[in-house]
């Protein structure tokens, strides 16, 4: 356990002496305890976690914090707490561990999962669920009062669960302790009373007159179905980082727009759902305004970092950042109709705009609505240089506008968002785990304000 910090290996020790301890009846001489059933179902939870250690399965577990729940769920249905304890400990022991320290990542795995199901077996037998499950003797389920136990059960299964995690959160990861608890418990519940379902069939069939055998039917296809569903959340984490590493660049690069992508990002979907746009759209509408300036990167950092006046031939070179960035995501699959609104984001309906003088409909949908995200947040947005403009005046400048820099649609949308879930540039910045980025500006001069399309610093095409 070199490297846990002292608080956590107390902690550790306390839940793995508690998960001993309620697991120490099954190994009392003279116990009645069915090694068969006991000694299968832990084989089953192993091979379950098996494919976690092999990379050409793709290298994780289908439940990711251990053995597959739906069989600990039926274990604990199926077996008194003591034996349900030990059910989950092989396959805990065995299975993969990303980071350092193995042991104690292990040890812990192994005790949470044996606490976690003896306490959901002794919530089911409480309430008669054993009785319930029928098979004794011939005896039928009794259908539906059979859900009640096992819903008990998953719901304390969840807590116990929760409440053990929240306490290493705490410990070993420092995280405070108002805030320990609250993300697990959060999005716990819901998946384990779903797992609860698979569980209890497989627990029903198990106790029939057809035998364990006949409990693979549930298991099989939910296991590979929760497998299929762990690569894609893999996948989408995947996605989700390339994004975040490429908006931290130009964030690093040009340092004045600094969590200016993410907002648009989050003003795009605002739009995006006023339009009533299907969730698949929304989130590539959301990674477009995300990268939208992600050509920055192929801009030389002297000119974007420049504090005077830009000359004609430095202002060409950052009107190349919408193609720059286009060729950037060329090869990225997954951003799909994200891309057209990296390289249209600063065209206008009027035809002025760059790189390729579009207008009306010719300009992508997704660009029309980033570039109303892009202009609304940097003018609502305190750059070190100025100030914000108030999110009315921001309003009533895009509707002044609207028509011949912006797709009047996608205004009056963005107006019924704000009015509707209010805007704030600080609330909709996100922190370093989600993606950042950056937006269009406006420019101030001594007549007024005047809509260039421009960020960054005055005069400064975005």
């Amino acid at each position: 356990m070199r490297g846990t910090p002292e608080a956590a290996r107390v902690y550790i020790l306390c839940v793995a002496v508690c998960a001993a301890l309620s697991a120490l009846p099954a190994a009392v001489p003279g116990a009645d305890t069915p090694w068969g059933t006991l000694g299968l179902l832990a084989a089953l939870c192993l091979a379950c976690d098996l494919p976690g250690r092999h990379r050409l399965l793709g290298g994780s577990v289908p439940i990711g914090a251990g053995s597959f729940f739906p069989l600990l769920l039926a274990a604990a249905f199926l077996l008194p707490p003591s034996e349900a304890a030990l059910v989950a400990v092989p396959g805990a022991l065995a299975g993969r561990v990303e980071q350092p320290p193995v042991a104690a990542r292990r040890i812990w795995r192994a005790a949470q999962l044996a606490l976690t199901v003896a306490a959901a077996s002794w919530a089911y037998g409480l309430l008669g669920g054993p009785a319930a499950l029928g098979g004794a003797g011939g005896a039928v389920p009794n259908l539906p009062y059979a859900l009640v136990p096992a819903c008990a059960a998953a719901l304390v299964f969840s807590l116990v669960w929760a409440a053990l995690e929240g306490g290493i959160l705490a410990t070993a990861e420092r995280v405070a302790v108002r805030h320990a608890w609250r993300g697990p418990a959060a999005g716990a519940v819901g998946p384990h009373l779903v797992h609860a379902l698979a569980g209890l069939m497989m627990a029903v069939l198990w106790r029939s007159t057809y035998g364990p055998v006949s409990a693979l039917v549930v298991l099989l296809p939910m296991y590979i179905s929760c497998w299929v569903f762990a690569q894609y959340h893999r996948r989408h984490a995947a996605h989700r980082a390339t994004i975040r590493a490429l908006v931290q660049a130009v964030d690093i690069k040009d340092g004045y727009t600094r969590g200016h992508s993410e907002r648009v990002g989050r003003a795009s979907e605002l739009i995006a759902r006023e339009l009533g746009m299907e969730e698949s759209r929304m989130e590539a509408l959301r990674f477009a305004g995300i990268l939208h300036d992600v050509g920055k990167l192929g801009v030389p950092t002297r000119v974007l970092r420049k504090d005077g006046p830009l000359t004609p031939e430095e202002r060409r070179v950052i009107e190349l950042h919408p193609e720059y960035g286009h060729e950037i995501v060329r090869g990225i699959g997954f951003l799909d109709e994200a891309r057209a609104a990296i390289l249209h984001h600063h065209e206008r309906l009027d035809g002025s705009g760059y790189p390729y003088g579009l207008a009306g409909e010719q300009i992508p949908e997704f660009a029309r609505v980033v570039a109303v995200a892009d202009a609304f947040d940097a003018m609502t947005s305190t750059r070190s240089y100025r100030r914000g403009r108030p999110v009315p005046a921001a309003v009533e400048e895009l509707e002044r506008c609207a028509g011949s820099q912006f797709d009047p649609r996608m205004v009056r949308a963005l107006a019924r968002a704000v009015d509707r879930h209010g805007w704030s540039a600080a609330a909709n910045t996100v922190t370093s785990e989600e993606a950042p980025g950056g937006l269009p500006q406006q420019k101030r001069t001594a007549q007024g304000t005047q809509d260039t399309g421009t960020a960054g610093r005055p005069g400064r095409p975005r």
